[in-house]
């Protein structure tokens, strides 16, 4: 799986862990909803300066943003 889909996946799952809408989590971001939502689908190719402020806002490390959960090795 890509970066850009990885980041789109946990995006999306960090965002409803923390019961945000996509709405609530760009305007804590400054970022326009539709943005958000194009993100979430893997269709931009999100600059690191924002990857950052959604990272902040979910308060987890950009990190966590990009590592691919499913494919970890123990």
């Amino acid at each position: 799986m890509s970066a850009r889909l990885i980041f789109a996946k946990n995006l999306r799952a960090f965002r409803t862990q923390k019961g945000f809408s996509q709405e609530k989590l760009a305007e804590l971001c400054n970022l326009h909803r539709t943005y958000v939502s194009s993100v979430e689908r893997g269709e931009r190719n999100i600059a690191v300066d924002n990857m950052e402020k959604l990272a902040i806002a979910l308060d987890v490390n950009i990190t966590e943003l990009l590592s691919d959960h499913d494919n970890k090795q123990s």
